[in-house]
């Protein structure tokens, strides 16, 4: 089985990223590390990728007179590189229905909440502010929706009296940093089948 191409986007510190990326560069993910594109000049995750010997990109949002034109621009890069699959990793820009169904099926992402509760910004907030007892992280395919894609896998940590934003959100990262890395081997081992919102696992 010829192996698939990962590629990245990123807006910040890239730790998911690292978690995927150290994976497949120390062969636990059978796959070929592919490129990183970042919409922040000064994302630190953009020099990690260097680090790790891939190439990294800013596409700045600014230069292109519409979305599209950006997302155009990103589409072509990863094309460019081979890419057969997408990891969405704290990419904090809101993907068009023109770049979903250019990588359909392609494009994972982790979110820090148990979807379908919490969907966009500050799920963690969001749990805590609303009480309940139990939370954690989902892998999902992307789709049109704001986080409705198709559920790949799922983590669930409880809820202490005494945690904070903070606290919880570390809590929870530490799971995005198990299910996303493994969301991404059984991607590249061809285990994963979507039919209609499911994701089943082969």
């Amino acid at each position: 089985m010829k192996k698939k191409t990962v590629s990245f986007l990123i807006s910040g510190r890239g730790s998911n990223f690292s978690a995927v990326a150290e994976k497949i560069i120390a062969g636990k993910i059978k796959a070929k590390p592919g490129i990183v594109i970042s919409n922040k000049e000064n994302a630190a995750g953009l020099e990690k990728a260097r680090e790790y010997g891939m190439k990294a990109f800013f596409v700045d949002p600014k230069k292109f007179p519409a979305r599209e034109d950006h997302e155009k621009e990103i589409i072509r890069i990863l094309d460019e590189h081979d890419t057969d699959l997408v990891v969405a990793a704290g990419y904090m820009r809101i993907l068009s229905s023109r770049f979903v169904s250019a990588f359909k099926n392609r494009i994972i992402n982790i979110h820090p909440a148990l979807l379908p509760s919490f969907p966009g910004v500050d799920g963690q907030k969001q749990a805590l502010d609303y009480g309940v007892r139990f939370t954690g992280c989902t892998s999902h395919f992307i789709d049109e929706g704001t986080d409705t894609g198709p559920i790949i896998l799922q983590s669930v940590i409880a809820i202490e009296q005494n945690d904070t934003e903070a606290s919880l959100s570390q809590r929870i990262l530490k799971e995005e940093h198990c299910i996303l890395p493994e969301s991404v081997k059984l991607f590249c081992e061809d285990r994963l089948e979507v039919r209609g919102r499911k994701v089943y696992i082969k």
